[in-house]
Parts: C-alpha cells; structure tokens; sequence
C-alpha cells in the first residue's frame, strides 16, 4: 500500500442529477484507495438516499465531508431546480478553498447543471471559470484528455458568434502552451500538436471566413514553434480526427466547444476526463453532463469519474 496517498475532494455535483451515484460507486472502488484518498465533499443525507435508491445501500460511506447545503425536501432527482443549483456550487467552493488552503491535493469533479446554476444566481457558465476565478487564475483552458483522444480548447461556453472574437494570437498561443506543457508532464515526452482551423478547409486560403487562419491562428503557430513546439496546422477539423492521425497525434488544439467535445465523446465517452489546465492544484472531471433522465435510476457509468480521480493522483505525483 502506498504511503502519503495525495488527499483528492471529489464533489459531489448537483445533487438532482448522477453525481451522487458515481460517487457511491467511486468510493466502492478499492482499487482507488491504493492511489489515494477520496474525499467526498457533498451532503450524507443525499448520499444515503441515492444509495438506497440505486442499489448501493452497502457503500462505507466514511471519508464524506458533510455540509448540509440541501434538504431531500428541496429537490426531486431528475429536476432542475435552484436549490440544487445552490448546493452543487457550495460544494465546488469547498472544495476550491480547501485546496488553496493545502487541506486536500487536488478536486475531482462529479457533473453541475448549467440550467441550475443560473436559476440560483450563480453566472459562471461552468466548473472551469469557476475554478480560474476562485483561484484567480488568469491564464487556463479546459483540456479532455484520453489515451485515445485529446483535445485543449481556446474557447468554450459560450456562443458561436462569439468565438472569433475570442480567438486573439496571445490566446491560442496560452492554449498551446499549456497543453505542451501538461502533456509534457503526462506522457513524459515532446507532445506532437495539431492545431485546427476555424472555417471550412481552414479557411481555404481567406476565402471563407475572416482570415481567422491566417491572422490568428498562423501567427500563433509560428510563434510556438520559435518556442520548440512540434506544430501542425491548421488543419480542416473535418479530417483532423482520422484514424491513422489519431494514433501520431498527442493533442488538438480546437477553436471552440463541438470542434473538439463530438470527437472526445464519440471515441472516448467513457474515458475521458475534462482537466482545467493553469491551476495552482490538479483539478479534473468527469467528462458528462448531469445525465437527469437517468439520475437515481442505478444506471450511471462511473467510469469517467474513476479515470478522473486516477489522472488527477497522476498529476499530483508529477
């Protein structure tokens, strides 16, 4: 058994949704206490509810902390509601604060809901700009990471008509450099990096779009390679994800949110683990959403959160 185990907060997620149940299912994984210890940051009585619900009334439920931010009274599984929109930030806060704190070593994220956030008044659009405000964190992106697929991203939540605009030469070229840098770390050796276009045939040439290729991306480009980065690009997104560059290809840097998130989800779904880059502590996540039609149903795969625990003890110990 391995000593000094990093100390990781996985919490819980919206309470409405499959959190509670991959995180029943993550603390009956011997398997991840040889890596580390798991703490659940969440509410017990949810815990103790969804377990009798699911199946998984046998789970030890010991290393939990508790912090009560939601009664069962406040919400139905499967529902959107505020108050689950509350709780599920709460325990995201904690979990920050003990990090910056040097309580725990890292946070792995169970599933919010976007629609429930917003319904309690909380405007940020998902985990990673919560984490890059509390911590404030400047330079980050989300980066899903498989053994089959990785994809950084330089824009996320937020609407296509505004991608071009966030797409600046300081901004993919942050995004490339992170994504060497932690792929770096990961796989122990130079990454090979394709970076995509934003247009149809990236661009071809200026004729479609704006000249985002051209004036942004190149620039970006050239100037990572001036930094010793194994570039190529920019690539047509709609031939990028081949199966023989797949298998050459460490990481893609994609222009916005689909570009990136339907390739991860159609070859890795259930490996994949959404990871913000920049950080001062590893934070990574499952790679889905809250999944209500199926919450409580003793349905939900784990197997997302067990590869996000597992790559987040990796980053600790790197």
């Amino acid at each position: 058994m391995q000593q000094n185990k990093p100390r990781i907060a996985v919490t819980m997620g919206d309470p409405a949704g499959v959190g509670p149940e991959v995180c029943l299912h993550l603390m009956a994984q011997q398997s991840i206490r040889t890596i580390c210890d798991p703490i659940i940051f969440g509410d017990l009585a949810v815990l103790d509810a969804a377990a009798e619900k699911t199946g998984l009334a046998n789970v030890k439920l010991s290393e939990v902390k508790n912090f009560e931010a939601i009664s069962l009274a406040d919400f139905e599984p499967g529902k959107v509601n505020s108050f689950t929109g509350h709780a599920g930030y709460t325990y995201v806060r904690e979990a920050i604060d003990a990090a910056l704190g040097g309580e725990i070593d890292g946070v792995a994220t169970a599933p919010l809901n976007k629609e429930a956030l917003a319904a309690a008044g909380i405007r940020f659009p998902g985990h990673t700009e919560i984490f890059a405000a509390k911590t404030g964190t400047e330079k980050y992106c989300m980066m899903q990471y498989s053994d089959i697929i990785t994809c950084s991203f330089v824009t996320t939540h937020c609407g296509y008509i505004e991608v071009p605009l966030l797409m600046t030469i300081d901004r993919i070229e942050e995004v490339i450099n992170l994504t060497r840098d932690a792929v770096k770390r990961i796989r122990a050796k130079e990454p090979k990096i394709v970076v995509l276009g934003l247009n149809p045939h990236s661009g071809e040439n200026g004729l479609f779009g704006c000249k985002e290729e051209e004036e942004r991306i190149i620039p970006a480009i050239e100037r990572c390679r001036e930094a010793g980065c194994d570039l190529e690009g920019p690539l047509p997104p709609d031939t990028a994800f081949l199966k023989w560059r797949l298998e050459t290809t460490d990481a893609f840097i994609c222009m916005y949110h689909d570009q990136g998130h339907i390739p991860v989800k159609a070859l890795a779904f259930d490996k994949a683990v959404n990871t913000t880059l920049g950080l001062p502590f590893p934070r990574t996540s499952v790679d889905h959403g809250t999944a209500l039609d199926i919450a409580w149903q003793g349905k939900a795969n784990p197997s997302s959160l067990f590869e996000a625990v597992k790559l987040n003890a990796k980053l600790i110990g790197l």
